[in-house]
């Protein structure tokens, strides 16, 4: 009995304990609370109305192009456009879904259904499925699936939905609903706060209106003016100025690091290619940088400019687009012809280049390149052959031999040669087109000899000849001897024109075989690009000295305006790249030569009546190649030339590679070079007649300046 009432005495001191153990804990946990909205309050508070700001930039107008007489190349076209900027952290796959829904009943991707339909991959079709039917598609993983990763588990079950083909439960001959997934498929490209362009071409006005209108119900949509580039020219030159990235394709994969540290968004528009690309720091502007303010949700809850957009520097180019657009119907045209007189004779001509330049200054006026397509049967504008293509060049090259000559002290001035038939042992004879008997320096050059470019060659390489015996003492440093004079020209070396890319030919091995260095003399060995030969003659020209051909004159601050210009931000003087190591009588010689040939020479029957005092050089290049193992015999015909003689101003070159052998074919490069000519003068004269010349620029600054 005493042992029951001492449990029931513990009993109740066991319940005060508890209840006091109880009571300090509530009370520790009063305490922390009176701490954190007391003390910590203030700072709860600012970390639940936290903010983040962060910027993104916004593209402007690319800079324009104009030529050298101030008439607009290359434009920006205002188009609409619908862009997308994800939140901070980007929406769900379910919200992108949702605005996707609401946008497709604003606006449509494409009225053509089979354009709708390419767009929409398989994998954008499970996908949606997918997100219509989490559950289920869930259901589809096994154990062993569940202990992948996230992204793992997500590739897996599109899988099974391939495999399943559960999404063709879908009408996807329905328009409406392949719109809302190619909608989906864009909005999924986007980059957090970047703005990525749904679409921007064939915005209609209603679709712009209507988008413009629902913005409050459309988050992270904008309807906003992209640019467009457009020539004013229907493509003339347009080889050269290059091409930009759609807003879809951005910067370029292979070159993103880059990009991305010079301050650019993934699907910023930049330059591919020509002048677009050479230039693309100048012509892309100052984007407008925007800063976001986001809070902890991620949702943008304002937006400052915090740097005002400028528009992309204008370039001045070097180019007469009246000359060019002339000058590319003339190459045109005399291709055409050529081939319909006598398409079995030509059967392999397809192409006509002519790159034409200032002597004085290096400034391209105009560069041409037509091509005939065989399998389309149509005649199209490649231009860029002139920069990309090399070729044999024959003949036209011999300027460069002879000054060699000289300067090695293989020839002098007046030296004479005997020209007959060379027969080395083991090689076909070389010879002239004709035998030319007794020739001096400057003969040689007027009648093509190429006996006399053979005893160059072998006097530099300290060979001795012999009929029917092989050369004796041949050195081969005879190649690089010659090719370090020819490079002096710009033959074989890249000549420096403001162009991201340009070929500098290909040079033939050197080797101990005489016979090739005596072909390498005539321009039957390395080959040249067109803009290779124009900088040759116009070194020749410019009594010896060697300008980098420039594309852009100036950089001009852009003002808004198309008919004013800006104030000259950078002027990109002539480049002499070297004066050739030659003695200044020398050159005048050669262009002796280069005159008599139009005037008594080789070239005589297609320039002794040009009243503009041309001097040129001609070349015929035998170029034989294998097709479907039979041997085509062809011939690359060349004109290398300048005007006026006394005080040149227009230098040109022309190659038509793969001509036939028949004697018809001799004038289309004298045709082109002639109606270049005289379509450049034509033109000189009437600029001057209506008081047109290069200070039309500066009165259009001015304007801009009043």
């Amino acid at each position: 009995m005493a042992k029951q009432s001492k449990k029931r005495a513990q009993l109740p001191l066991r319940l005060n304990v508890l209840f006091l153990f109880v009571f300090l804990l509530f009370s520790l946990l009063i305490l922390q609370l009176g701490i954190v909205q007391i003390i910590n309050g203030e700072e709860a508070r600012e970390r639940v109305n936290q903010t983040e700001n962060t910027r993104a930039s916004i593209s402007v107008p690319r800079g324009l192009m104009y030529d050298r007489y101030g008439q607009l190349i290359l434009d920006n076209e205002p188009e609409r456009s619908i862009t997308y900027t994800p939140p901070k952290n980007g929406d769900s796959a379910k919200a992108r879904l949702k605005i996707a829904e609401d946008l497709a009943e604003l606006m449509v991707m494409s009225d053509d259904f089979k354009e709708l339909e390419a767009m929409v991959r398989d994998r954008d079709k499970q996908e949606y499925w997918y997100l219509l039917n989490t559950e289920d598609a869930n259901d589809l993983l096994t154990e062993e699936d569940l202990e992948l990763d996230t992204s793992e588990q997500y590739q897996q079950l599109l899988d099974y939905i391939e495999e399943d083909k559960t999404y063709d439960e879908y009408d996807w001959s329905d328009p409406d609903l392949l719109n809302v997934v190619a909608i989906k498929k864009e909005l999924d490209q986007a980059y957090e706060l970047s703005p990525h362009t749904i679409k921007n071409e064939d915005v209609t006005e209603e679709e712009y209106a209507l988008i413009s209108e629902n913005l409050t119900r459309l988050p992270g949509i904008d309807a906003k003016i992209d640019w467009n580039r457009i020539s004013m020219y229907d493509g003339t030159f347009s080889s050269f100025i290059g091409g930009i990235t759609s807003s879809n394709e951005g910067i370029p994969r292979e070159n993103q690091d880059y990009y991305l540290t010079l301050g650019y968004s993934r699907n910023d528009r930049v330059g591919t290619s020509g002048l677009e690309q050479q230039y693309e720091s100048i012509l892309r502007g100052q984007k407008e940088i925007i800063e976001y303010t986001t809070n902890n949700s991620g949702n943008i809850v304002g937006t400052e400019t915090v740097v005002e957009g400028q528009s992309g520097n204008d370039l001045m180019l070097t180019v007469d687009i009246e000359l060019q657009q002339a000058l590319d119907q003339i190459v045109q045209q005399e291709l055409k012809d050529y081939i319909n007189q006598n398409p079995s004779e030509n059967k392999y001509m397809e192409d006509a280049l002519v790159a034409v330049l200032d002597p004085q200054t290096g400034d391209v006026l105009a560069m041409s390149g037509a091509h005939y397509d065989r399998e389309e049967n149509e005649y199209v504008d490649q231009a860029y052959r002139v920069i990309y293509d090399a070729h044999i060049p024959g003949s036209s090259i011999k300027g460069a031999t002879v000054l060699t000559g000289y300067q090695t002290g293989a020839i002098s001035p007046g030296t004479v040669i005997y020209d007959r038939p060379i027969r080395i042992a083991g090689t076909p004879v070389k010879q002239s087109w004709k035998q030319l008997y007794d020739v001096n320096d400057i003969t040689a050059i007027e009648q093509s000899s190429n006996v006399y470019m053979f005893e160059i060659a072998m006097r530099i390489s300290g060979a001795t000849y012999r009929e029917n015996e092989p050369l004796r003492g041949f050195n081969p440093e005879g190649f690089q001897t010659m090719r370090n004079y020819f490079n002096q020209f710009g033959l074989g070396v890249e000549t420096g024109i403001d162009l991201p890319f340009e070929s500098t030919g290909v040079t033939g091995p050197t080797t101990g075989n005489g016979g090739l260095l005596l072909d390498f003399a005539i321009g039957q060995y390395d080959t040249y690009t067109t803009l290779q030969l124009a900088q040759y003659v116009s070194t020749i020209a410019n009594d010896g000295y060697r300008i980098s051909p420039r594309l852009v004159k100036e950089i001009r601050q852009s003002n808004g305006s198309k008919e004013t210009l800006g104030s000259i931000v950078e002027s990109n003087s002539p480049t002499v790249l070297n004066r050739i190591d030659m003695d200044e009588d020398y050159i005048e010689r050669v262009q002796q030569g280069f005159r008599r040939v139009a005037t008594s020479g080789t070239g005589s029957r297609h320039w002794a009546n040009s009243e503009y005092d041309v001097a040129v050089k001609t070349g015929t290049a035998q170029n034989h190649f294998y097709d479907n193992g039979i041997q085509q015999k062809t011939n690359n015909l060349t004109l290398v030339g300048y005007a006026p003689y006394d005080e040149p101003e227009v230098a040109f070159a022309i190659i038509v590679p793969r001509a036939g052998t028949g004697n018809d074919h001799n004038g289309i490069h004298h045709n082109i070079g002639n109606q270049l000519i005289n379509t450049y003068f034509e033109l000189k004269e009437e600029r001057d007649k209506e008081g047109i010349d290069e200070s039309i620029i500066d009165d259009m600054a001015s304007q801009d300046q009043e």
